[in-house]
């Protein structure tokens, strides 16, 4: 039996996260994932300035990701067709990018192992057995590893939160989303982001960001119980890219570089369990992503970087270091998540969407600040938590990212 300080289960953004943390500060880790890197992971590639900023401090910089786009402002299009142009503040820094996951997340894992994490990959978990000194975590080659406590990034249906008990029954997330890349896209798609908020869509949206070398991600996402049910997707989808203004920005010659894939968003942090038997969960794992958008990467960074932090401040005692992650968690995001599910809520109703976009759009001051809340400059429900202001909140700058 071999043992180590922590083992994280899953290397995406929110292993990746908290493994660079902890190595960082000499703690001793080691990151298991059942995939090897480079691995594709069904998402739409977004990076708000939440993402960048968690990327600024981790010394990380996604400029080196061969697809990655700087993102100036977003192209918004009403239920009713109405244009709305959203731009982002010109600078200093950067406030939203896009990236392909299969590039992104290697390069993460790269930055981790650069800081000393140690890895194996193509390995998965078949046992946890958690006990009052640690826990000791099987894998499928029949080793196993003992460590003073598993931070699980594996997921929203994490097989480690199975192992130990903790499974929500029968849950399929809040989200449902379908995407595809394209290439050969017309200049519009293959330098703008795109969202129509499509009336038999809402209160979801359809999509296209830019991933460079004139190739585009496109796809939809919808919330479980409206209009449409995800059995609908597949035979939605052809309906959806023919129509004349989403096939007017994508243009005649685009055409398909891959097939679709479809996967499910978990939304639900203010009832996920955070903290098990010598465990904490991050990322999908806590359901951490944004009701409103599906985002889910700026996240899953700093829920690594929390659950990382909580361990470093109390290397021997996991029961403090596990309240106090899941204290901070709860506290950062649940407000947010709260407002998301509101706001998600009235855009359900297309006239409610159509006004709240016509708001936004009265005037450049509205415009700006309506893209940087967007982009998760700032919290959902900066408003209603005084306790988050600060000098600048509204007004700071981008991610610094060279």
């Amino acid at each position: 039996m071999s043992s180590v300080a922590t083992v994280i289960v899953g290397a995406g953004p929110a292993g990746a996260s908290a493994a660079y943390w902890m190595a960082r500060a000499g703690h001793d880790v080691l990151l298991i994932d059942k995939a090897t890197f480079p691995r594709d992971k069904f998402c739409g590639d977004g990076l708000t300035t939440l993402c960048l900023r968690e990327l600024e401090s981790m010394q990380f910089s996604p400029t080196a990701v061969p697809s990655f786009t700087e993102v100036h402002g977003a192209v918004l299009r009403s239920p009713s067709g109405i244009r709305h142009d959203i731009p982002l503040p010109e600078g200093p820094g950067l406030y939203a990018a896009v990236a392909r996951r299969s590039e992104f997340d290697a390069a993460l894992v790269d930055h981790a192992i650069a800081a000393g994490a140690d890895t194996r990959f193509g390995t998965k978990i078949t046992h946890v057995a958690p006990a009052s000194d640690g826990i000791t975590v099987t894998t499928d080659a029949g080793d196993e590893i003992h460590a003073s406590q598993v931070i699980a990034a594996d997921g929203m249906w994490s097989p480690v939160r199975k192992l130990l008990g903790l499974d929500i029954a029968k849950y399929r997330g809040e989200w449902h989303a379908f995407r595809q890349y394209f290439e050969n896209v017309a200049p519009a798609a293959a330098s703008e982001l795109w969202i129509w908020f499509e009336p038999d869509v809402l209160p979801g949206y359809v999509w296209s960001f830019p991933v460079g070398d004139g190739r585009a991600n496109v796809g939809f996402g919808i919330i479980r119980g409206g209009d449409h049910s995800t059995q609908d997707m597949k035979t939605l989808w052809p309906d959806i890219l023919q129509r004349p203004h989403i096939r007017g920005v994508l243009g005649t010659d685009a055409v398909p570089e891959s097939p679709h894939r479809a996967w499910p968003i978990p939304a639900r942090i203010d009832q996920a369990p955070l903290v098990g038997p010598r465990t904490m969960f991050i990322g999908d794992a806590a359901m951490a992503c944004d009701t409103l958008t599906g985002e889910g990467i700026g996240q899953a960074l700093l829920t690594g970087r929390e659950a990382a932090e909580a361990i470093l401040a109390n290397p021997d005692d996991f029961d403090t270091a596990a309240s106090t992650y899941e204290r901070t968690v709860r506290s950062e995001l649940v407000a947010d998540h709260k407002m998301a599910n509101l706001l998600a809520g009235w855009m359900a109703n297309p006239k409610v969407a159509e006004f709240a976009l016509r708001a936004v759009g009265t005037n450049d001051w509205t415009r700006r600040n309506f893209g940087r809340w967007m982009f998760e400059d700032y919290p959902r429900a900066i408003i209603a938590t005084p306790r988050r202001w600060h000098r600048k909140v509204f007004t700071g700058p981008g991610a610094e990212l060279n």
